[in-house]
């Protein structure tokens, strides 16, 4: 069952399992569950995804149950009056915060322009050798996309050598064997944790938020990361 965080009779948001493709796509690969047919199972009705998460990213994923809602919400989000912010972990110590303002290729192979705004929480440094390092150092951040481009987080933080811990198509693949053998992880730490907009109908202002799963806990734990308020 797939969690509910929000429901009225023109949306519905739900926490998105790590490893749970939205829909079908030629570049995600096939699977035997997908977000939309299972979301339809379970309330009964036709769903139709505003936005999507990667396949490894958990977090708040948003459903119009009519088409007129759709056209409404996709326009929120086109015109960027979506708020989206995610957690991650990454690799080193990352800037207190920047602005990442740096061109992405598409599926396409086309040039988008991308911006990322990012501000870090917290610091840690364990006791877990790496290279020529005695000590492996990491740091968990809030990002908001201010551009949704695809994959755009990902290869921002790799863009500024702060890749994300777990990512293997756009992180650093010997941390992430790092992890697997030290602690039996290969969690991709990244989790879009709250999505605030206005809504289509009341223009109500609504923030909804998403927990983390069991498996960041853990990583934020081995960290020493205090992810409460994430829970």
């Amino acid at each position: 069952m797939l969690e509910i965080l929000y429901r009225d009779e023109h949306l519905i948001a739900i926490n998105k399992p790590s490893g749970l493709l939205v829909h079908k796509s030629f570049y995600s690969g096939e699977a035997d569950t997908y977000a939309i047919q299972e979301l339809r199972k379970q309330i009964g009705q036709k769903v139709y995804p505003v936005h999507r998460l990667d396949r490894k990213t958990s977090g708040v994923l948003l459903f119009t149950l009519d088409k007129e809602t759709l056209r409404t919400m996709s326009e929120q989000f086109a015109s960027r009056e979506v708020e989206k912010k995610y957690i991650a972990i990454l690799r080193g110590w990352a800037k207190e915060e920047e602005t990442i303002d740096y061109d992405l290729v598409n599926e396409n192979e086309v040039k988008q322009n991308a911006v990322t705004y990012y501000k870090r929480l917290q610091t840690s440094e364990i006791d877990l050798p790496f290279l020529k390092h005695q000590t492996s150092r990491y740091c968990l951040v809030e990002a908001i996309p201010e551009t949704g481009r695809f994959h755009q987080l990902r290869k921002h933080f790799k863009h500024i050598l702060h890749p994300i811990l777990g990512c293997r198509k756009h992180g650093c693949n010997k941390q992430n064997k790092l992890w697997l053998q030290a602690f039996e992880i290969n969690k991709m730490t990244l989790h879009a944790h709250q999505l605030i907009f206005n809504h289509p109908v009341s223009n109500e202002k609504i923030t909804v938020n998403a927990t983390i799963d069991d498996e960041f806990k853990r990583v934020g734990d081995i960290l020493n990361f205090d992810l409460s308020i994430y829970h």
